[in-house]
């Protein structure tokens, strides 16, 4: 009888075994920002799917590709594009140099638009010479992205507040600031929930030619937030989904699960962010090629603890060096 029910054990773990979700983790952005939600989304579709995939939230894209290069449990991440162009541009640095070799391109998502929002008095990026302006927490895509927009249109602040969207938020609402940049596929959470027309603010454009000659144009349509009746001409980068370059088990484990993504696109688009609806998962990324581990696995046809002190990271040390 003892045997029996030993054997009965043995066999159930291991069934267990065979049958158990694979563990991959993502790394994504704020909690109320669209690389949280997108991570919610996948892992939602990949519970149906024998995944059992970690959402962690984080400070945004410098983080991120850091995180996915050195941390474990951590084979994937969503990042600025601006940001990956940045790790490859970087050839002096020999650390940036390997992070860049072992960053690989899972596909591309989305546009995320650069929101730039402020006092109803400003009319334009150009009048943010002399302002007080925040640029997001350091490690976030924004805080990049906002150094690069100054840096193209010799555009000058008065200083430049390194925070959070939240309590950047915040201090622009009590007059503290004059503005706030949020790189962010609309709708952006914060913002819908968060801002009111009693706040009297509004989103600032960024029609600077010397930035849009080197982003790519974008709008964000009237009433995407309630307080924002009129279209607001703007700057977008592209949202990118990378893994670590894997030789071994989790170079098949990423491939399955974009194979995952590819083949539930029609129910990440009726599920998940209304931003879903416009990924294109074969766009063409300059200077970055698809993982193998990801091409062999896809469809031949596709359709369409944030408290804790920031580790050192040499991609921000790069960034703080050369902006």
């Amino acid at each position: 009888m003892k045997k029996i029910t030993l054997f009965a054990v043995l066999f159930w773990i291991f069934m267990s075994g065979i049958s158990s979700a694979t563990d991959l983790g993502i790394m994504t952005g704020s909690k109320k920002g669209t690389y949280y939600q997108f991570g919610l989304n996948m892992m939602e579709l990949s519970k149906q799917h024998q995944f059992d995939l970690s959402v962690y939230n984080s400070r945004g894209s410098v983080e991120n590709v850091y995180a996915v290069y050195k941390r474990p449990k951590t084979q994937m991440g969503i990042v600025q594009s601006d940001v990956l162009a940045f790790v490859l541009k970087i050839e002096t640095n020999a650390t940036l140099k390997h992070i860049a070799r072992k960053t690989k391109m899972v596909f591309p998502l989305y546009n995320e638009e650069i929101h730039l929002l402020g006092k109803k008095m400003i009319l334009s990026f150009d009048e943010l010479e002399g302002k007080t302006v925040a640029i997001g927490k350091e490690g976030s895509g924004s805080y990049l992205t906002s150094k690069l927009l100054f840096e193209v249109s010799g555009i000058k602040p008065k200083s430049l507040v390194t925070t959070g969207a939240q309590a950047a938020l915040s201090q622009l609402k009590q007059g503290h600031i004059d503005a706030m940049f949020y790189v962010a596929g609309f709708p952006v959470k914060l913002f819908s929930e968060d801002v009111s027309g009693n706040d009297e603010l509004h989103l600032i454009p960024i029609t600077n030619k010397s930035i849009t000659e080197f982003y790519p144009f974008a709008q964000i349509p009237p009433n995407t937030y309630s307080w924002q009746p009129e279209l607001v001409d703007t700057v977008a980068v592209k949202a990118v989904l990378i893994s670590f370059d894997f030789r071994r088990n989790n170079c098949d484990n990423v491939g399955k699960f974009a194979k995952v993504i590819y083949e539930n696109m029609n129910w990440l688009k009726q599920n998940g962010h209304p931003k879903w609806k416009s990924v294109d998962l074969d766009y063409p990324l300059k200077g970055w090629e698809q993982y193998d581990c990801v091409k062999k696995y896809r469809p031949s046809y596709s359709g369409g603890t944030l408290d804790a002190p920031m580790e050192k990271n040499p991609l921000l040390d790069a960034i703080k060096e050369i902006l």
